[in-house]
């Protein structure tokens, strides 16, 4: 039904939809129209838009306009070319980031040290829900066998709704996402997506972009995401954004002493990552499932129940990244990636 009203002709104008993240962590958007001027637009030639933050609760009702200042822009998987996609930051009347727009002081922290080179590749856990938010495919008064044949499995009765997960994926790339792949993961309707590797404040757009895609086609088969770091109570696995992280000073031979020193730098600030880290967290980081505890940091090469770990081969080379597994699922990836690089190389206050 909805294909014959694609394939109509746009009389020389495209759709531009503007999204921006709310006050909640989660992705709104709407839709504008704009000349077509026979090139995608570029970000600075976009104009900047205005939403009613009252709405969202990102402002109060007496002086309720938010501004959208677009940030970056993907190709439209739904609408087709030559429409678009605009990611925006939100900004106040008087010329102020919002208090919800975390991008801004990241974006100036990764112009900062943009010299380290940084990369950054995140695995974004979430959780398919039925619209009465139960886990797809979980019997309606009991739980699913325990956990074991459900991580990347394949066959009825391990997996469901990978018709989502295979259409998320092709539609981040076709938008541009830098989606690097894609897992069933340790408990049923539990999947996984990674991002990366992405250049300093890239990584921030491109997950968001990712997290609006999934919100956006979960939308067309009736299913809600969660990104709830521990979605069922009880002895199943979590949800996380396990962040990996590299600047080219580890990247090349001799980078484990900065691999180490980021480390310990990590380890003196671990209070202010987990004030960051996603909400909920303390749900998830127990020390159990593989997690660290909260209230204790640690580090190993291939421990997956460390804060941070460092993976086997990179050990035996002597080189590479490290990832901090303490994130959330629901974590922003701005607030990740800016406090990565502030513990690492210092406040822009200092």
């Amino acid at each position: 039904m909805l294909n014959k009203y694609l394939k109509l002709e746009q009389k020389g104008n495209i759709i531009a939809e503007y999204i921006w993240i709310d006050s909640e962590g989660g992705t709104r958007a709407k839709a504008r129209t704009l000349p077509d001027k026979g090139a995608t637009p570029k970000v600075e030639e976009l104009p900047v838009w205005n939403f009613d933050g009252s709405s969202t609760g990102q402002a109060p009702g007496d002086n309720s306009d938010v501004y959208l200042r677009p940030v970056a822009t993907f190709a439209d998987p739904f609408r087709g070319s030559p429409n678009i996609l605009v990611l925006a930051e939100c900004w106040n009347a008087d010329g102020t980031p919002n208090k919800f727009n975390y991008r801004h002081d990241c974006a100036k922290l990764m112009e900062a040290y943009a010299d380290h080179e940084p990369w950054f590749g995140l695995e974004q856990e979430y959780t398919l829900l039925d619209l009465n938010n139960r886990p797809y495919g979980w019997p309606t008064n009991g739980f699913p066998a325990p956990q074991g044949p459900y991580y990347c499995g394949v066959g009825a009765g391990k997996v469901v709704q990978r018709d989502i997960v295979d259409s998320h994926y092709k539609a981040c790339l076709y938008a541009g996402v830098k989606i690097a792949g894609t897992n069933a993961e340790v408990m049923p309707a539990q999947w996984e997506f990674q991002v990366g590797p992405c250049l300093g404040i890239e990584m921030g757009d491109h997950l968001w972009m990712a997290r609006y895609l999934l919100s956006r086609i979960s939308e067309d088969f009736g299913a809600k995401v969660s990104v709830h770091p521990k979605p069922i109570p009880g002895d199943w696995n979590g949800a996380g954004l396990h962040s990996n992280f590299s600047t080219k000073e580890m990247r090349v031979e001799g980078g484990m002493k900065h691999i180490e020193a980021a480390i310990k730098k990590l380890e003196a600030r671990h209070n202010e990552h987990i004030a960051v880290y996603g909400e909920d967290n303390d749900k998830r980081l127990t020390g159990r499932h593989e997690t660290g505890a909260i209230d204790k940091f640690t580090w190993g090469v291939a421990d997956r129940g460390a804060s941070v770990r460092i993976p086997r081969d990179v050990g035996a080379k002597g080189y590479g990244y490290f990832e901090d597994r303490r994130p959330a699922s629901n974590a922003d990836p701005y607030r990740i990636t800016g406090i990565i690089m502030e513990t690492c190389f210092g406040s822009l206050e200092n």
